[in-house]
């Protein structure tokens, strides 16, 4: 059977439409906060998570259903098959979804699951959303990025962290507490607007920290080896191939072929759905594509 997480999906479309609701209500509140001032959090509470982490353990990687949103707003599940690809995609549907710019799954722990999403909706609102029980807004503001990616744990500690990019392509770093709320920011680099597509969720080189992949705008992708450290949390990048311009879309549902290796899926201007699956060596990360489906167009958003 395949280890796969957050089938308990349904719903939580309704309860971020009542979070909204109840923050417009009752104001921003102590625990909600500006994208670029959240909450200072203790050290103790993000399990270690500001402390340099040269002697961190091998953070898991994930292996995660895949959730597709569509142009009306309908919302479907695919549960992974475990033999590097998914099941056909559950009949019913969450709607509304029309409101949410970006999604991301997360994994608070050090298991293999996912717990929960991340959410922003067009007005630059964040939530936080567990599978298994009411979700909160973190705050407002947070279209000041135009990118947001949910892609694993690149500070050391045990849970996953968010990465944000802004309009002049300084990229931050925000440490997950495994609670869903986020420290301060930490900037982690810039120029990283020359990248279309950035994504990751899990280790790719076989050193048990979690990678990083871009492709820029010519049609090369990069990859950027973790280092565990919040401070500097990336190696300098490394040339994996180019032609990846044949794709619209890199996403990670972590372990797809259940190789204890992060994978990557690749969506092309056809809607056809490729698997790349990891190799564990930085020089070559990726195996050669697999075709695992079709009709992946009708999707805005995949997560």
């Amino acid at each position: 059977m395949a280890k796969t997480s957050g089938r308990k999906h349904r719903r939580i479309a309704a309860r971020v439409a009542a979070a909204a609701i109840t923050a417009a209500l009752v104001g921003t509140g102590t625990s909600a906060v500006a994208a670029d001032s959240p909450s200072p959090v203790a050290p103790s509470a993000v399990n270690s998570a500001q402390q340099p982490a040269a002697a961190a353990a091998a953070a898991a990687t994930v292996s995660s259903a895949l959730y597709g949103i569509d142009k009306a707003g309908n919302s479907y599940g695919y549960t992974q098959n475990g033999k590097g690809a998914f099941l056909a995609r559950e009949s019913n549907s969450d709607d509304n979804w029309s409101d949410i710019k970006e999604l991301g799954q997360v994994n608070n722990g050090t298991d293999a699951k996912t717990d929960g999403l991340w959410a922003r909706d067009y007005s630059g609102s964040l939530y936080y959303m567990p599978w298994d029980s009411a979700g909160f807004r973190l705050g407002g503001g947070w279209n000041i990025y135009n990118k947001m990616l949910s892609a694993g744990n690149f500070g050391g500690a045990g849970a996953g962290d968010l990465l944000a990019r802004d309009s002049s392509g300084v990229l931050y770093l925000y440490l997950g507490t495994g609670t869903g709320k986020l420290t301060t920011r930490y900037k982690v680099g810039s120029g990283w607007n020359s990248y279309n597509q950035i994504a990751g969720n899990g280790d790719l080189t076989g050193d048990g920290k979690h990678d990083l992949v871009a492709q820029d705008k010519s049609g090369v992708l990069w990859l950027y080896k973790g280092t565990g450290n919040y401070k500097a949390p990336f190696a300098a990048r490394t040339k994996v191939g180019s032609g990846w311009n044949a794709y619209n879309l890199l996403i990670s549902s972590g372990d797809l072929d259940y190789d204890g290796r992060a994978d990557l899926l690749a969506r092309d201007k056809d809607g056809i759905l490729w698997r790349y699956s990891g190799t564990g060596n930085a020089a070559s990360p990726y195996k050669a594509r697999v075709k695992i489906g079709s009709g992946w167009s009708t999707y805005r958003l995949l997560y």
